[in-house]
């Protein structure tokens, strides 16, 4: 990550950084985008190699559109938490980076219209649109939850690019609620408790990656100035917080699916487990990068260098994003 320091050779230290050449920043993200998306399309045959457990139809696609999904929430999330913590800010510039609430929206709703299509015709992945029943959505209680979301990320577009912005905040929320229901079936034992933990979990998430990438979004355009070390500051003591609810909600959600005396062993011979793990060792990582850039904030001569770590950090939880929409397309583990 680019250290974010006052240049010697400008007469205005506070004022915003010169902006790189945009090529090869954008090549950088292709590639990653293009990287990203072979986890989850290529990842489940990897995951599943030995354990004896089928794979579900289209479940690369669906672990892929699960991904978008997950991004396209933490995008706005993300963007209304930073928000709120500049207004906190004194002295703060009040311009902000553009919003790409919008452009997360409409990934979103195609995303959910994907999954909606597979829901329609019975979970199995539609190869022409007779095949698709859009009236039985509303027969079952997943058709309904898909329909909520494709409805929720088109009216967050729609707020998104009103008066008031802010709004979207109560069609997200549908969006994780929608969400949380769905990943805990009625014949799931405690549905209510699983979805209550993957609403906490799931909520936090959007709030730390969306956050972290806005957050070093604004401190790009104000520079190095007071206001972007103590956003940078307000955001890391929050993030902690979430960073403890993300795991206490984790451990607690695998262990209702893997009882203890299972886990170790299933995190190797599921594909489930296999992939959780992976899941935890780049959190684990991410944690390591979150308490550097938390080390530099409080010790270095210029606070803002923490910024090199948070960006490896961000990097890193746009993989995780991923993974995690790859373990929503696998079997869940078996309770023994």
């Amino acid at each position: 990550m680019t250290l974010i320091r006052p240049s010697t050779g400008t007469p205005d230290a506070g004022g915003p950084l010169p902006r790189r050449s945009g090529t090869g920043r954008a090549v950088a993200v292709l590639v990653l985008v293009a990287l990203g998306a072979l986890i989850p399309l290529l990842g489940p045959s990897a995951a599943l190699h030995g354990t004896g457990e089928a794979a579900a139809p289209g479940d690369g696609g669906i672990a892929l559109l699960r991904a978008v999904l997950f991004a396209a929430l933490c995008v706005p999330v993300g963007e209304l938490f930073v928000n709120r913590l500049a207004r906190a800010v004194p002295g703060a510039p009040q311009a902000m980076p553009r919003s790409w609430a919008v452009y997360a929206a409409g990934a979103g709703f195609a995303a959910a219209l994907g999954l909606a299509s597979v829901v329609a015709t019975g979970n199995l992945v539609p190869h022409s649109l007779a095949e698709i029943d859009v009236g039985g959505l509303y027969d079952s209680r997943d058709g309904k939850l898909a329909l909520v979301e494709v409805n929720a990320f088109l009216l967050a577009g729609l707020c998104a690019r009103s008066a008031r912005p802010s709004s979207q905040a109560w069609p997200l929320a549908a969006i994780v609620v929608a969400e949380a229901l769905r990943a805990h079936p009625a014949t799931e034992h405690d549905p209510l408790v699983g979805s209550g933990l993957t609403l906490v979990h799931l909520t936090c998430a959007a709030l730390w990656v969306g956050g972290l990438l806005y957050a070093l979004r604004t401190l790009r355009g104000w520079g190095a100035s007071e206001a972007g070390s103590a956003l940078l500051g307000l955001y890391a003591r929050v993030a902690a917080v979430l960073l403890a609810a993300i795991t206490a909600t984790g451990v607690w959600s695998t262990l209702r699916r893997m009882p203890p005396e299972t886990v170790l062993d299933q995190l190797t011979s599921t594909a489930y487990g296999r992939v959780l793990l992976a899941k935890v060792i780049l959190v684990v990582t991410v944690a390591g990068l979150a308490l550097w850039a938390r080390l530099r904030l409080r010790r270095a001569p210029d606070p803002l260098t923490a910024c090199s770590p948070a960006r490896a950090e961000v990097a890193l939880l746009g993989v995780v994003v991923v993974v995690s929409g790859l373990l929503t397309a696998l079997p869940l583990p078996i309770r023994w």
